[in-house]
């Protein structure tokens, strides 16, 4: 490990917040597949050493100095976010039993409220903003439990289901090891039962009696089930299944008719589900379906029957049904097609819904338990839908969440007799906002494999263009970036600036040959890709200069593309971003590299997938060339993309490019997602804004009028 290769003694001593930190060079040398290589700045990993607090202090400390004339900018956009948002607002309530559950917020509090009220109907409460509900019953308070944590988060929410108990767990420091307790809702009293470093998610039997959780190894993969019996230690706890398998991860639910426990290993391509019945929680899981390399599925409950959403034969996803006594038995209900791919199926007592995508957009699909299968129309031609909110199994409303790159996210409920769409709440965009004066746009760029690339664009109408242009982009484990509204991106709209989304392989915009052809050993079309979407904004008179950004897998396609095109960004910001790829697949001892393989593949092992790793990976192909101006930004405390990939990232840029600045600011005290707080978040934003807009040379003040 690079610990023992550091040099005894070394400090990094004083650095000046107008000089660029230089980071030592201690060379760590090491060979793969006949590959000698030599990691300068594998030190860095080095977490509890002084040496690297001080290291990433100073260049805090840069880039502090470095941002310093943009301080009045990042207040005037952090209260342009804080004055478009109604602080205390309340979510549309979900019926579940007895009860409507909706969360809240107040003015000048960092964390949301957890609240519920007793339900008759399908009809929600009438919201009026502002106020809390009648008669209502505060289940967890977010600004009570983070107390004066600098960070706060809750893993897990879920309440048993007559509603007398719920489960809960916390994270205070990013890292996502979140402790579990429990809460009796008729008392209000917190339980003394107490698990620690638990993982996100838990299912409850049908009595209460039991929940189940997982936990992580060393790796950070969620690999193990237990059962906790309600008012025992947790020694007492059963662990109730143990994945072997390094490359798959468990979980654990609930059908939606809260009938069966569904026990899930998956990898990057293959599933296994074991299902119980919820009220026999001490018997034994049955496996559905052996696991079968390449095959994956999931399951729901309806009725006499099983609903399996899987692509054995089926690329983008076939619906059959299956027998209770014999749920490995598939019989086709909705037959595969080439352009359409079924994402998600919801089960309910007379209907089930079906989330899909077709040309790079979303639907629902409802199958009636009487009459012809039927899709749900929308009023916008790019638009972003999908099921939303909907624990209760009986109901004759199906609730949907909706939003378009100029409408603000949407909550409505579908009626299912008289197929109507009820609007119940359209987010407030405070100061005015009027969607009609912003327009959003579809284009086609051409790779140069010849694939048509679809952009996702959106700028204030009267916009002279070319103008500076953001460009987003991720392009990874079939995640899509679907067309949504930002009131934070109003700041650079209202200046002037244009916002598109890159839909690259990788994602899953065009279903999952999407994917497929930007994985493993076709990665490179990701990034092919994103230059063509760039070139395209040019050519098209979009854009006079264009700012890239993405994070986390999204951040590696931001350092590729800095190596491959550099002349083609006036800037990048790049938010956790993992461009130390090759170093970190190559280890399986660190978070989820094991599980990885199936998505980069294997360089340990395999001297093709090594060769072609390196040919690509933003760390090991930093170049004397001319970069432009990168920003990254990264946290001490993420376990999913390790600080030190970034931190190692800009050493080498700033020792071997030309150009830059390049700017590191790390976050001391969080995880993957950036600071806990939305006060906090908000600020960490408009951080980045300014810089965009400091890259994009526009001074320019939002314009006024209705729309600010």
């Amino acid at each position: 490990m690079p610990d023992g290769r550091r040099t005894p003694g070394h400090r990094l001593g004083d650095v000046s917040s107008d000089t660029p930190p230089v980071a030592k060079k201690v060379p760590a040398e090491r060979t793969h597949h006949g590959d000698t290589v030599i990691d300068e700045y594998a030190w860095l990993a080095g977490k509890d050493d002084p040496d690297t607090i001080a290291y990433l202090e100073a260049e805090n400390a840069f880039t502090q100095g470095r941002t310093e004339h943009l301080k009045d900018l990042q207040e005037a956009i952090f209260q342009e976010i804080k004055g478009r948002t109604l602080e205390t607002d309340l979510s549309v309530p979900t019926r579940k039993g007895g009860w409507w559950y909706y969360s809240r917020t107040e003015e000048g509090k960092q964390y949301g409220i957890q609240c519920r009220v007793a339900a008759t109907g399908d009809t929600p409460p009438l919201l009026e903003a502002g106020k809390p509900l009648a008669g209502e019953e505060v289940l967890l308070d977010g600004n009570e439990l983070a107390g004066d944590s600098p960070f706060f988060a809750v893993g897990t929410s879920s309440i048993t289901p007559d509603g007398t108990t719920l489960a809960y767990s916390t994270d205070f420091s990013g890292n996502e090891r979140f402790t579990l307790r429990f809460k009796d809702l008729r008392t209000g009293e917190t339980l003394p039962d107490e698990i620690p470093d638990v993982f996100y998610g838990g299912a409850w039997s049908s009595d209460g009696s039991a929940f189940f959780y997982t936990t992580v190894d060393d790796a950070w993969r969620p690999y193990r089930v237990h059962r906790h019996l309600l008012g025992t230690s947790a020694e007492q706890d059963v662990l109730v299944y143990e994945e072997s398998d390094e490359r798959f991860w468990v979980g654990v639910g609930l059908t939606r008719s809260e009938r069966y426990l569904v026990l899930a290993a998956g990898s990057k391509i293959t599933s296994e589900v074991r299902v119980l019945d919820a009220e026999y929680p001490t018997g034994e899981f049955a496996v559905v379906r052996p696991r079968q390399t390449g095959v994956e599925y999931s399951i729901d409950h309806a009725g006499d029957r099983f609903l399996v959403l899987h692509n054995e034969g089926a690329a983008n996803f076939e619906l059959a049904t299956a027998p209770i006594d014999a749920p490995d038995s598939w019989t086709p209900l909705i037959a595969h097609r080439e352009d359409t791919r079924l994402m998600d199926v919801q089960a309910f007592s007379d209907h089930v819904a079906v989330h899909f995508r077709r040309d790079g957009l979303t639907g629902i699909r409802v199958l009636p338990g009487e009459g012809e299968p039927y899709e749900i129309s929308f009023p916008e031609p790019i638009h972003t839908a999908e099921p939303a909110g909907n624990p209760e199994f009986h109901t004759g409303r199906l609730r949907l969440a909706y939003a378009s790159m100029v409408t603000p996210p949407s909550v409505y409920d579908y009626d299912l007799t008289s197929r109507e769409l009820i609007l119940l709440k359209r987010r407030p965009v405070l100061g005015g906002y009027d969607p009609d004066h912003y327009e959003q746009f579809r284009e086609w760029a051409v790779a140069d494999d010849g694939t048509r690339i679809p952009i996702s664009i959106v700028a204030k109408k009267g916009t002279e263009r070319p103008a500076p242009t953001v460009l987003y982009g991720y392009g990874s484990y079939e995640s899509s970036i679907d067309p949504s509204f930002s009131v934070a991106r109003l700041s650079l709209l209202d200046r002037g600036l244009v916002f598109a989304v890159a839909h690259v392989r990788g994602g899953g915009e065009m279903g999952r040959r999407w994917y497929d052809e930007g994985k493993l050993t076709r990665k490179k079309n990701t990034f092919d890709d994103f230059v063509a979407a760039a070139r395209h904004l040019e050519e098209s008179g979009w854009s006079s200069g264009i700012i890239a950004r993405g994070g986390s897998a999204g951040g590696l396609l931001m350092g590729a593309v800095a190596n491959l095109a550099p002349e083609r960004f006036i800037g990048v910001v790049a938010e956790v971003p993992f461009v130390d790829a090759l170093n970190t697949i190559l280890d399986p001892s660190l978070p989820l590299t094991v599980i990885e393989w199936d998505e980069w593949g294997d360089p340990l092992h395999d001297p093709d997938v090594y060769a072609y790793m390196k040919s690509y990976t933003p760390y090991e192909n930093v170049q004397d060339r001319q970069y432009p101006p990168i920003l990254a930004i990264t946290s001490l405390n993420d376990t999913r993309v390790l600080y030190h990939e970034p931190a190692k990232w800009i050493a080498r840029l700033r020792a071997t490019a030309k150009g830059g600045p390049f700017l590191l600011k790390t976050e001391m005290g969080a995880g993957h997602g950036g600071r806990s707080g939305r006060y906090d978040a908000w600020r960490e934003e408009a951080f980045t804004l300014s810089w965009i807009l400091d890259r994009a040379e526009t001074d320019k003040a939002p314009e006024t009028g209705e729309s600010t």
